[in-house]
């Protein structure tokens, strides 16, 4: 039994991460920024401080006496400042590394992102030895490839550090992924670009948490790497789609348009909005539109051998436990 404090423990993936560490006798220590997860957490027997983790000093009072840390926090998402995302994703880490390793901490495990990847072009059967995209298609991705540069870096006898990558998280918590795609489609078309042929591996959150666990509890084969994480099983673009929409009342019309000009669009939208009051994000992204118009599958062996992990969930039942839970969430 370790205490383990887990950073962004009340988004989507933290929330799920915390249960994961409870049932398997895990002391946790929970740290987010919303007073309702919070206190959810609370419930489950987890304790929890409302914290910022770009606040100085907040990272040395969070890991003190911690074993291992787990750090999900992040900016995530396709668009916004670059220097928010650098003092978000990349300064906040390397405090929070910093204080882990002088508080003498065992372990760190940081969630990446598999956006490192992203490329205007198909990438299957994605190792952990595959290069990331360069450039990197949006600062979110750039600044979470630096960040996990970090935490590798750090690796060293008695401070063992471990990346995860896991791909379009999908879960009751999701903030990210299932709301842009419904955002789109109840304005009643969504776009269908390249025909929908590209693959994509959805994630059930539930999986992903237990990658985490088995990360925080992997023997030293682990330490100083990362780890590609998925649901293992493709589904194209169309397919996806064909099973995200019913399951949440939507049937919007799909129409197909060519990838390069709307990519150009894209782009000319993101020029007038980075230069608007507040930069607010435009209605579609270059990158959001890259990650629905070209494959990205991956062979999960290394995490399969290394860490004992395997996923265990369907594309199918992470989407149908989401919606059903957003169904309740709406009926209360």
């Amino acid at each position: 039994m370790a205490l383990v404090l887990v950073t962004g423990a009340t988004g989507g993936l933290g929330l799920a991460v915390v249960p994961a560490l409870l049932a398997r006798g895990h002391t946790v220590r929970a740290s987010g920024r919303s007073a309702a997860a919070g206190a959810r957490l609370r419930e489950l027997g987890a304790s929890f401080a409302a914290a910022e983790l770009t606040t100085p000093d907040t990272a040395a009072a969070l890991v003190a006496n911690a074993d291992a840390v787990v750090h999900a926090a992040a900016l995530s998402g396709p668009w916004g400042s670059p220097a928010l995302f650098d003092r978000v994703n990349i300064q906040a880490t390397a405090q929070l590394l910093a204080a882990a390793q002088a508080a003498g901490c065992g372990r760190f495990v940081y969630i990446s992102t598999p956006s490192i990847y992203a490329a205007p072009r198909d990438r299957l059967g994605l190792t952990e030895a595959s290069p990331a995209a360069q450039p990197f298609a949006n600062a979110y991705a750039a600044s979470k490839y630096a960040a996990e540069r970090l935490v590798l870096a750090a690796n060293a006898p008695g401070f063992a550090t471990i990346v995860l990558r896991p791909r379009a998280l999908v879960g009751p918590d999701d903030r990210v992924l299932l709301p842009r795609l419904l955002r789109v489609a109840r304005q009643g078309w969504f776009p269908l670009l390249r025909g929908g042929r590209a693959l994509v591996e959805l994630t059930d959150v539930r999986d992903a948490a237990g990658a985490t666990a088995a990360a925080l509890e992997a023997g030293a084969a682990a330490s100083g790497r990362a780890f590609n994480i998925s649901g293992g099983q493709p589904l194209s673009v169309a397919d996806m789609l064909a099973r995200v929409f019913p399951a949440f009342g939507l049937r919007p019309r799909l129409v197909p348009l060519p990838y390069g000009p709307a990519a150009g669009v894209a782009r000319l939208a993101e020029l007038v909005c980075a230069r608007l009051p507040g930069r607010p994000e435009p209605a579609a992204t270059v990158y959001g539109l890259t990650s629905l118009a070209f494959s990205q599958t991956f062979d999960l062996t290394a995490a399969r051998t290394v860490l004992g992990w395997q996923p265990r969930h369907t594309p199918e039942e992470a989407i149908v436990r989401t919606a059903a839970a957003w169904g309740r969430d709406a009926a209360l």
